[in-house]
């Protein structure tokens, strides 16, 4: 039978392991494990260092020491060089560091005795108790040798528990701030897990979209072409580790008449034996990808409309003149060159101004800055302009003092052209004022009419590429780039542009143009 001390040793190691054991909050851990260490060796101070793949060395708890000792001691730690073998190599160097400098501060009151934290073949870090010196048994050092095994699996039980906690709130953080909403569906298709971003798209919260069945929450206002998420299963979906599922489609929103244009992609999480843990779902709102491709088509339908009319027309009048039954006065031929002159003239602009849009997608929309005096430049587009209409009078209003200013004066024009010629477009009649004033560091343009006007809600669109109001889509042609170029020219100047409806009850465009530039 073992002694009674014996038995009373071992009962209290293993009340000490339950407890350690118990405990997961490594800086909680380790201050425990200094205590019951120094209460074991009969210890006045004490350290624990652990041992980082990527820091080295680094001294975690403390007690009973002075700040000057701790503060000589961590630059010590970290100078350890890396050894294949850290118990053998690197708890030696500890030891003989902590042992000189410990003799020297106490002249050789005092004794320091490391406790090897070792799991495996791993070396976890190391624990010193300074005391004053004596012997140790040998079943003392049975007994420590015990401690030090029992408190090495803790810390690592420790450490693991704060790797997952840390990659739990890393992966939490991910979906929280993710742009695209994310489901995690159980492998009986519920949902496990929802981030604030489906839930904003869906209009519900989280609370009431998790422990839901996916088809409960993923509903389709009508049925996408492509194969759902339960028709897929239903066939034996995944058939393949990686094989993801993409669905297309409108889905409902809680509490809104409208639905929400969707692309999801499911992904299959497998054991490594093929059994389906999760399904990854991921939710992205293509509103925008849908506006683009039906602002597409309509910009195909449109340029196409546009360029086919005064192609014909040309043709026309083209195949007229070269009639050989047929003599034509001098008046007729002029009218008939008038006209081809004119729709070739309307294919250039519509030209010209597709190119300029491209340019400005590629990055390449490039100004020839030249001193312009603004006066004589809208004098001269308003004279232009006049020619070519009958139904408006073009009035300025600009004074003769305005300042010179350093810009490309082919783009003013263009700028300039493109306002006045949306305002005859879009006004059946009446006067378009062309206003110019010095107001600050700025020259401040605008070009108004007595048209319909802007309507409130189209206003924040107007400057976009291709976007064409219902009302103006019906009335008259037209691309859509005028007020988008329009834009990009202010802008590449340094200026500002936007609509300014009070000025007058039709449409009013202002622009900025910086009279210097700044270096």
């Amino acid at each position: 039978m073992l002694p009674d001390f014996r038995v009373r040793q071992r009962d209290y190691l293993l009340e000490i392991s339950r407890a350690l054991t118990q405990e997961l909050d490594l800086d909680k851990l380790l201050r425990r494990i200094l205590n019951i260490s120094l209460e074991m060796l009969a210890g006045q101070a004490g350290i624990i260092a652990l041992r980082s793949p990527t820091h080295g060395w680094q001294i975690r708890v403390s007690t009973g020491l002075p700040a000057a000792f701790l503060k000589y001691l961590e630059p010590q730690l970290a100078q350890i060089p890396e050894y294949e073998d850290p118990k053998d190599s690197e708890l030696l160097i500890i030891n003989q560091m902590l042992n000189a400098f410990t003799q020297a501060v106490s002249l050789g009151r005092l004794s320091s005795v490391g406790l090897p934290l070792i799991t495996g073949q791993r070396v976890l870090g190391v624990i010193f108790v300074f005391r004053e010196y004596s012997e140790f048994s040998a079943n003392d050092k049975i007994l420590l040798s015990s401690f030090a095994n029992q408190t090495a699996i803790a810390v690592q039980n420790a450490q693991l528990y704060a790797q997952v906690e840390y990659d739990r709130r890393r992966v939490t953080a991910l979906l929280d701030s993710a742009a695209d909403g994310i489901l995690i569906l159980t492998r009986d298709m519920k949902i496990e897990r929802a981030n604030p971003a489906f839930s904003f798209m869906i209009g519900m919260s989280i609370q009431e979209i998790v422990d839901k069945t996916h088809d409960e929450i993923i509903v389709w206002a009508k049925k996408p072409r492509d194969l759902t998420l339960m028709q897929a299963v239903a066939g034996g979906w995944p058939l393949t580790p990686h094989a993801t599922l993409y669905v297309e489609g409108d889905i409902t929103r809680s509490n809104s008449v409208t639905s929400l244009p969707v692309g999801i992609t499911y992904a299959p999480l497998l054991t490594d034996e093929g059994t389906l843990l999760n399904i990854i779902t991921t939710i992205r709102d293509i509103t925008r990808f849908r506006q683009a491709d039906e602002m597409k088509t309509t910009f195909i339908s449109v340029i196409s409309h546009e360029l086919k009319t005064p192609v014909a027309l040309i043709k026309g009048y083209v195949g007229t003149l070269r009639r050989g039954d047929a003599r034509w006065n001098r008046k007729i031929v002029n009218e008939s060159l008038q006209v081809i002159e004119e729709e070739a003239d309307r294919l250039s602009i519509y030209i010209e101004n597709l190119l300029d849009a491209t340019r400005l997608q590629a990055n390449s929309f490039g100004l020839k800055r030249t001193d312009v005096q603004l006066t004589v430049t809208i004098q001269r587009v308003c004279e232009r302009l006049q020619t070519q209409t009958t139904n408006h009078e073009i009035v300025t209003n600009v004074s003769e003092t305005l300042p010179v200013i350093l810009a490309d004066e082919i783009r003013i024009n263009q700028l300039l052209s493109n306002l006045i010629s949306n305002s005859i477009k879009y006004a059946p009649k009446g006067q378009i004022e062309i206003s110019a004033e010095e107001h600050g560091d700025n020259i401040i343009v605008c070009v108004s009419d007595e048209g319909p006007g802007i309507d409130p809600n189209d206003a924040p669109f107007v400057f976009d590429r291709f976007y064409r109001s219902p009302d103006a889509t019906k009335q008259t042609k037209g691309a859509g780039l005028g007020l988008y170029l329009a834009k990009a020219i202010v802008e590449a100047h340094g200026g500002r542009i936007w609509s300014d409806p009070e000025k007058g009850k039709g449409a009013c465009i202002c622009f900025s143009l910086p009279i210097s530039i700044n270096e």
